[in-house]
């Protein structure tokens, strides 16, 4: 399986500069990047995406994907948007649980996993971040953490657990320009390897991406390590040579 690097725009871009970034990012894909790849943009682009998705030829290897869904399929929910219309869309993956969320929207682990399952239900893949803060890991509760976060998920969707990709975000290392080391990464994922393996016999199937400060000079050793399985890349993502050079370090 191929690793996935996949873009997290955040709240950030323009009619202008989207179209700069995704004309640079369409050319120099080529025929066939050696990684999957997609891009979680804000909703109001997604027209724009589905549009110079006609026009470049680079940007059918490159999936569209959603940066929250609701836990809620409809209703009186201003503002929220349904997983069945980023499927209308035609996103493929939408972003759960983003540490932001949890920060600044007060998201629990149970709403998380709520979000999850209507992302599932309408068939779109759940990229699920799951990540301790600098508090948690120097009190060296990091495991318990991110161990908690994925039961909660497990839990909600059984089964269904080996058709979501996971995504292990220090919350520490997110927009700090620090990052976890290569080790550090590997030795959480192993962990979440080992829970999803503990869930699941398809536990194979689940892609864990790591997503604290991934860029253009880290991402090489990062993707090297036996259980990450590609990147969730911020700020990296906004600049077309640096998220080209991070999917060329990618592993097949």
């Amino acid at each position: 399986m191929n690793q996935l690097i996949a873009a997290n725009w955040k709240m950030n871009g323009s009619l202008e500069s989207n179209r700069a970034l995704l004309t640079a990012l369409a050319q120099g894909l080529g025929a066939k990047p050696q990684a999957d790849v997609a891009v979680c943009i804000p909703a109001p682009y997604w027209a724009q995406f589905r549009a110079l998705s006609e026009q470049l030829d680079g940007l059918h290897h490159v999936a569209l994907g959603a940066q929250d869904v609701s836990a809620h399929a409809s209703g009186a929910y201003t503002g929220e948007l349904a997983a069945s219309m980023l499927r209308d869309w035609g996103c493929r993956y939408v972003i759960v649980g983003h540490s932001e969320r949890r920060q600044y929207h007060g998201e629990t682990d149970e709403l998380v996993a709520q979000k999850v399952s209507q992302a599932l239900a309408c068939g779109i893949t759940p990229i699920v971040c799951v990540g301790e803060t600098l508090a948690q890991r120097e009190a060296g509760q990091t495991f318990d953490v991110v161990r908690r976060q994925l039961a909660a998920v497990v839990h909600a969707v059984g089964p269904c657990t080996s058709e979501m990709v996971l995504a292990y975000e220090p919350v520490w290392a997110i927009g700090t320009g620090k990052t976890a080391t290569a080790e550090q990464a590997q030795e959480v994922h192993a962990v979440l390897r080992a829970q999803l393996k503990a869930a699941t016999e398809q536990f194979r199937r689940v892609r864990i991406l790591y997503g604290g400060s991934m860029n253009a000079a880290n991402a090489t050793d990062l993707l090297a390590q036996p259980d990450v399985d590609g990147g969730l890349v911020g700020g990296a993502s906004l600049k077309a040579a640096d998220f080209l050079s991070i999917i060329g370090a990618s592993r097949r």
